[in-house]
């Protein structure tokens, strides 16, 4: 019988617990300064922080900030002066890539076989981007935009580029007014979510514990998936690709959800709770209508304008059950 530690046993509470209170305001401008000694040094701790991030969310004036210390770009335990040092290494350190960059352009066009296919690729894919809000005024700047992704691209080798990433850089352009801090966020955001958005790296992985949880918790739904339904779930790609992008109303929404990704709380991969709770939505018409793997892929891609706080909410629940339960070893290496 696996046995839960006292601080996963804390953690599965509050997390069963979010759901069934009224969520507090989000951590506001006033709250986030108050967390910080005259110093800059963080006064609170970061798990105190994280699990505070979780439970409310954070208002869009502190995001900026409070991102670039959940995804690494700020030490934890660093003053305002070191902070302000480690901005000037980030911009200068992205000048440099640029300047190299710009010097290999040419040797990567004549003996790198992929460079050009994915250069094109990249515009493509900023091309077809929707970058106007709903008054119609410009979001972002493509050209900006495709440059930090090429630049991406070439300097990150285990990443490389993959369709979808344009939409994900998009989103941390709209954040931050530099384009090194959108290099750097996007750089370190991978990184902490253990590339799990990237198709050679998390997510097979992620899809296989899907598969794993779904067999662990929902036998019934299960055994659909495995017959009838068959090659729905490995389908669903898109979703850990994305990392959920596209199911949510608002960019609000899907800033919500990451924050509480890199936050490693309430579990580390928390995204294989968010998928499985998606997929408890379509279940009940699944088996009802005993769908097939189309029809079940269908029904999940109608899962739109979702609201961020009720499916973080339902993943925690999971979460919670999860940890009442005798749970076998790869789910318990996988989110412990």
């Amino acid at each position: 019988m696996t046995t839960l530690s006292p601080e996963n046993s804390l953690s599965a509470r509050r997390s069963a617990s979010f759901i069934l209170v009224r969520r507090k305001p989000p951590i506001d401008k006033t709250e986030w300064d108050g967390f910080f000694d005259e110093n800059g040094h963080l006064a609170k701790s970061r798990d105190f922080i994280c699990v505070n991030i979780l439970e409310r969310g954070l208002h869009p004036f502190v995001r900026t900030e409070a991102w670039k210390f959940l995804t690494g770009y700020y030490s934890w335990q660093s003053s305002r002066d070191e902070r302000l040092t480690v901005d000037s290494v980030r911009r200068k350190n992205y000048k440099v890539l640029c300047d190299m960059y710009e010097k290999i352009q040419p040797l990567l066009e004549n003996l790198h076989r992929n460079f050009i296919e994915t250069r094109n690729n990249i515009v493509y894919d900023i091309q077809r981007l929707y970058d106007k809000d709903p008054l119609g005024n410009v979001l972002i700047d493509k050209k900006r935009l495709e440059k930090i992704l090429l630049l991406s691209y070439v300097c990150n080798t285990q990443a490389e580029y993959q369709q979808g990433f344009h939409e994900m850089v998009m989103l941390f352009q709209l954040m931050v007014e530099h384009d090194h801090e959108t290099f750097w966020l996007f750089q370190f955001f991978l990184q902490k979510t253990e590339h799990s958005c990237v198709i050679n790296i998390g997510v097979g992985k992620n899809l296989d514990m899907l598969n794993n949880l779904i067999n662990f918790l929902d036998p019934l739904f299960a055994e659909h998936l495995k017959g009838k339904g068959a090659g729905a779930v490995q389908s669903l790609f898109p979703w850990f690709c994305l990392c959920f992008q596209r199911a949510f109303k608002s960019f609000d929404d899907v800033w919500r959800l990451w924050e509480v990704l890199l936050t490693g709380k309430p579990c580390r991969n928390f995204q294989v709770l968010v998928a499985y709770s998606m997929l408890q939505m379509v279940r009940k018409q699944v088996l009802q209508e005993s769908m097939t793997g189309d029809d079940i892929l269908l029904a999940c891609n109608n899962l739109v304008d979702l609201d961020a706080d009720e499916l973080i909410s339902a993943a925690c629940m999971v979460y919670a059950e999860l940890m009442q339960n005798d749970v076998p070893q790869p789910l318990k290496d996988f989110f412990l």
